[in-house]
């Protein structure tokens, strides 16, 4: 990817510190890339969305100005996280979960405390307090549920986020509270195991 590769971590840091241009310039110099993936991977689908250029082109500049702060080592493995992000997002199309984006984003104003390293080989071993420990899993798991199903993601926004009861959740999707339990935990377990990959640097590779 030639300059590309070099220029993604040092933008995203720019980034962090609240820099417009350097979110402009990581969104076009990925974004035709991103298109293309997308048209091989979506097909027919995404054709049929309204101006599916644009919509790619807000859902990644959504996701890189709501989601937690997080630093790829290269410009790959940001693309590899992007084209499932955005993949979810054009085959979800679940405005509510953007505007819950949205709004959990605007609670952490930058320049942000915590900035997740999606390679192992920069994360620090050790976290000065346990607010900050606290701060970094509630980002890692926002991280994760960007990744998730919509099914997954809508039960465990419910519970988590909304502390809404299993009758009432089960309710929305057309469950008994005891299913709607069950759908949780699965999707509990579920995010474990994604939180336990993502701290190893395991995203999605970007295939050309």
């Amino acid at each position: 990817m030639g300059d590309v590769t070099d220029a993604t971590p040092a933008l995203l840091a720019r980034w962090h510190t609240g820099d417009e241009r350097a979110l402009a310039t990581l969104v076009e110099l990925h974004l035709p890339w991103l298109q293309q993936h997308l048209e091989h991977r979506l097909g027919e689908f995404l054709r049929r969305q309204a101006e599916p250029g644009d919509f790619v082109q807000d859902a990644v500049a959504d996701f890189l100005r709501y989601a937690p702060r997080f630093q790829v080592r290269d410009a790959r493995q940001l693309r590899g996280l992007l084209a499932r992000v955005v993949e979810n997002t054009l085959r979800d199309k679940n405005d509510w979960f953007r505007a819950q984006r949205r709004d959990l984003g605007r609670n952490t104003p930058l320049p942000t405390d915590t900035v997740l390293s999606l390679d192992p080989a920069l994360q620090p071993g050790t976290t000065p307090s346990g607010a900050a420990m606290r701060s970094e899993a509630r980002d890692w798991v926002r991280l994760g549920l960007e990744l998730l199903s919509a099914e997954d993601r809508k039960v465990l926004v419910a519970r988590e986020y909304e502390d809404r009861s299993f009758l009432d959740i089960g309710k929305q999707l057309g469950l008994d509270a005891n299913a709607a339990r069950m759908r949780w935990v699965r999707a509990v377990a579920r995010l474990a195991d994604l939180l336990r990959r993502l701290r190893r640097g395991e995203l999605p590779e970007a295939r050309q």
